[in-house]
């Protein structure tokens, strides 16, 4: 097969030809689709409502039901059970009811009592607020019929390809309550205008609104407003909110003070110099500080920190990675959550200008942070972020155990975006500063955006460039610049398609983001159809695609990886879902790409092909699992990956899950091989909604990982929180000389923090 050979540098031209087509584009009208343009007022209520689950005339009294409408599966029926949600305000609260009756409570699962863990076994009710009514960015609140509460934050406009469109790590203060009896179960809500950010004109405030029932058993989901079977995320994606409004509300500034104290000890075991035992070191752990959250007027919120706590309370997943490229691993950290969407800055995939793993986290270890403080909110139109974090200097020790010194560095991050042309576009710029005691900095600078042209079609653009101490001069602006188009159809039914070029320089290099990959131009495409099944229909959706996928080396101008071929996926009314895809593969490697068990493949180049099947059961089953399978040539050899997921909701205290995957690979040419395991195991058991414990174990045989992390958390009221956690890694190798004990490793940490509201 003939690829075609772009020239040895790439041609912005055309694409700066196509960014001003598009901007003509930009200038005609754009039908909206989905949310309606009139706005509700909601009703105020005069006198208190109890949050306690028990719904009464006299609390409620002049508030009519929402007008819900089944979304899910069968797009504008009626409600298979009889629903009704309320909401109300006063000057302080929102408030939220629902009242779900059900043909057979036998059915109403209730099984996560963790907070901030939901089952989507349980049925749930939920409500989503896009508090400053950017259609872009929404707070989700969300309670099963135990009363667990769950809170999410949404950006992206609930639109994410590769993943979940929320994060479940935000928090604020709110207060829920339910009560069930033989004929169903019932909720209330009550969410303080204080943990919402907004903005009023004169105590006059509009947000936009969705409240839902999911009924689990039944895979349903009804709500308000109805959102099109068009978007897989309809029911949190703040595009299709009523706008409601709220009359003599006014934004407030409240002050919380959380101050934590952290004690326990970490235990070290290595090899000693003449590698004839192992030494152990004990070191205590003693240490406290405090997070401050002021508001500093009606829109700003002032964060500041003291000795940062970053004790790992939640461990990262463990991955294998059979690429040369490096892995991405989320942001858990609390600090970084409050409104962390004003800081996105994507250039595709994980790739992006800012990731806040790069603060106080090192290849070696963690590096503590001394204080730090983070300004958000919005002025005007404008959305803005600060950020400024002072690291410590620090000694840690590398994979062969030697001294590797880590000289303090101070972190700057400064975001503005605000709506543009319509109220689905935005644009926005963001500077990156990094610079440690020596003088050395890197600095790194971009402008993005994403516009609405027609119905359901998007441009992204971002435009990005990187400085840096000791860069070698004569560079031109494509050398240490990354851009990147995507013009694509959101949705996943009619006629869609995904068109992007990104050009990456070899100097490029944010030393305060993720990017994985440097020095090419990549273009990707994608076709597709997607069908609705008829109504009373066994299938739901069905979406055949064919996708392309091509690097080019930006300096050479030839091909370095391409993936080119056919997809299927398909899913049933009742949630079965499955996928196929096919795929020609070609690797060209410049340096040997080394993999598990000492294997490893020659430089040269390479073609060759896979073939992959996914089977996922209905999410909402008490046991149910995910199946995926891969097989085909892999680089001169072979390779087969199977791998299951399985989660088992045992009652409403116990539930087991985990992950498990092997991967095999024969070289025939080599005579070499490797077979690796991956096992992610958890047992989650909560004695009630304030007691929780969990016990994580993972084993990754490609770099002989064993660490279990097992978690007691203590909730007793919001704001306060009591974690006990235990980290323990062991030697996985056993035939090592000379032999190591089982223990690589210990670390128990107490950790208690408060929050003062004022």
């Amino acid at each position: 097969m003939k690829f075609f050979q772009p020239p040895s540098r790439p041609r912005p031209r055309l694409a700066l030809i196509g960014l001003l087509a598009v901007l003509g584009i930009l200038t005609l009208p754009v039908p909206m689709r989905g949310q309606i343009d009139s706005i509700m007022p909601l009703t105020r209520v005069s006198g208190p409502i109890v949050i306690d689950g028990v719904i009464t005339a006299e609390e409620w009294a002049g508030v009519e039901p929402l007008p819900l409408v089944e979304s899910y599966p069968n797009f504008g029926a009626a409600p298979s059970e009889v629903t009704e949600i309320r909401v109300a305000y006063d000057s302080e609260y929102f408030y939220a009811s629902a009242r779900f009756f059900s043909d057979d409570m036998s059915k109403v699962i209730a099984s996560a009592l963790e907070r901030d863990v939901p089952s989507p076994s349980d049925e749930g009710f939920g409500i989503v607020l896009d508090t400053f009514n950017d259609n872009e960015n929404a707070l989700s609140f969300w309670v099963n019929a135990a009363g667990n509460r769950t809170d999410l934050s949404i950006s992206r406009d609930a639109e994410a390809p590769n993943g979940t469109p929320w994060n479940r790590s935000w928090n604020t203060f709110w207060d829920a309550a339910t009560v069930r009896d033989d004929k169903g179960w019932y909720a209330e809500l009550r969410i303080p205008f204080s943990s919402l950010r907004f903005q009023d004109k004169d105590g006059q405030v509009v947000m936009g609104l969705i409240a839902w029932r999911y009924l689990a058993q039944k895979n349903e989901f009804v709500s308000f407003p109805p959102y099109d079977p068009q978007w897989s995320w309809g029911f949190v994606k703040p595009s299709i909110a009523q706008d409601v409004s709220f009359e003599n509300v006014f934004a407030s500034r409240p002050l919380y003070i959380t101050p934590y104290f952290l004690g326990g000890n970490v235990e070290t075991v290595k090899l000693n110099d003449v590698e004839t035992g192992y030494l152990h070191a004990s070191s205590p752990q003693r240490n406290f500080g405090a997070d401050l959250k002021v508001g500093l007027t009606s829109n700003l919120t002032l964060d500041l920190t003291l000795k940062t706590d970053f004790a790992q309370v939640e461990a990262d997943e463990v991955q294998v990675n059979l690429t040369r490229f490096t892995l991405f691993f989320p942001e858990k950290r609390l600090f970084f959550q409050e409104r962390a969407s004003i800081f996105e800055f994507s250039n595709g995939g994980p790739n992006r200008l800012f990731h806040s793993r790069r603060i106080g986290l090192s290849d070696y270890g963690q590096v503590p942070i001394l204080a730090g403080g983070r300004l958000v909110g919005r002025i005007g139109g404008w959305d803005i972020g600060l950020l400024n974090m002072q690291t410590q200097k620090i000694e840690l020790a590398d994979d062969d155990d030697k001294d590797v010194l880590i000289p303090a560095e101070n972190f700057t991050v400064a975001r503005i975006r605000r709506q543009v042309l319509n109220k689905y576009s935005y644009m926005g710029a963001m500077l990156t500063y990094r610079l440690n005691e020596n003088g050395d900095y890197n600095r790194a600078q971009g402008l993005d955006g994403i516009f609405r042209l027609w119905g359901d079609d998007y441009l992204s653009a971002a435009w990005s460039q990187s400085f840096r101490t000791g860069q070698a001069s004569g560079l031109s602006a494509l050398d240490i610049g990354r851009l990147r188009l995507n013009l694509r159809r959101r949705g996943i039914t009619g006629f869609l398609y995904s068109a992007s070029y990104s050009l990456s320089g070899s100097d490029y290099d944010p030393a305060m983001g993720f990017n994985s990959r440097t020095d090419f131009v990549r273009i990707a495409n994608e076709l597709g159809y997607g069908w609705l099944g008829r109504e009373n229909s066994r299938i739901y959706t069905v979406k055949p695609a064919f996708s392309t996928v091509i690097f080019y080396g930006a300096t050479s101008g030839k091909i370095e990886s391409s993936e080119i071929g056919p997809r299927l996926n398909f899913s049933t009314t009742s949630g079965h879902n499955f996928g196929f895809r096919a795929t020609a593969i070609t690797e060209v490697l410049a340096d040997t790409l080394w993999l598990p068990e000492d294997t490893y493949v020659d430089t040269g180049s390479y073609r060759f092909a896979d073939f992959s099947a996914t089977y996922q059961m209905p999410i909402s089953s008490l046991l149910r699992a995910g199946v995926n399978f891969s097989v085909g040539p892999f680089y001169d050899g072979f390779q087969v990956t199977v791998g299951i997921d399985p989660s088992w909701t045992i009652s409403e205290r116990y539930k087991v899950s985990g992950n498990y995957q092997v991967t095999r690979a024969t070289f025939p040419d080599s005579d070499a091989e490797f077979t690796v395991h991956l096992l992610r195991a958890r047992l989650n058991a909560n004695f009630d909604a304030q007691l929780s414990t969990r016990l994580f174990l993972q084993i990754n045989t490609a770099t002989q990982q064993l660490a279990a992390n097992f978690r007691v958390r203590y909730n007793p009221t919001e704001g306060t929180d009591l974690y006990f956690v235990l980290n323990q890694n062991f030697f996985a190798d056993r035939n090592l000389d000379p032999q190591p004990p089982l223990s690589s490793g210990r670390t128990v940490l107490l950790k208690y923090s408060i929050t003062f509201l004022r």
